[in-house]
């Protein structure tokens, strides 16, 4: 499992000129899912998302995390996180688990981050073509891999 975390002060999903989704400050996050991820995965990525402490407390230092500011979180699927771009000009995306495998996944992620997180996060639509629009507080964007813990 793959995620892309990012400190917004806003972000939403809109499908078909339509909003679906809308939160303000807080993480976007955008995963990738792989048919190699475990329970285990999830519930270290639901950990790490809801304890990273990337949020400016009152003395501008990165020691709050998303509890502590009252934050939100907006989750997105993307597939394309698992890219193989090594050979050629087209990506590879052999790794990533197709929507059967991922779609299960992906709920379990909503349900572990919501029971971590202590309140109902915001999603993207599984699988649709989203524009997500945010804006990255900092910036600050982290990239983690669940199979890279270390």
């Amino acid at each position: 499992m793959r995620v892309v975390i990012q400190r917004v002060t806003q972000a939403s999903v809109t499908i078909d000129n339509e909003l679906t989704s809308s939160m303000s400050n807080g993480l976007l996050v955008l995963i990738g899912i792989e048919d190699a991820d475990t329970k285990e995965d999830i519930e270290w990525f639901s950990n790490k998302i809801v304890n990273l402490r990337i949020f400016d407390d009152a003395n501008k230092i990165s020691n709050l995390s998303l509890n502590k500011i009252d934050g939100d979180i907006l989750l997105v699927s993307q597939f394309t996180l698992h890219a193989n771009t090594k050979k050629g000009n087209r990506p590879s995306y052999i790794r990533a688990s197709k929507s059967v495998g991922a779609l299960p996944v992906y709920e379990k992620v909503i349900t572990q981050l919501e029971s971590d997180f202590g309140k109902k996060i915001f999603i993207g639509v599984f699988g649709a073509n989203m524009k997500v629009a945010l804006f990255n507080y900092g910036p600050v964007t982290f990239w983690i891999d669940s199979k890279q813990k270390e």
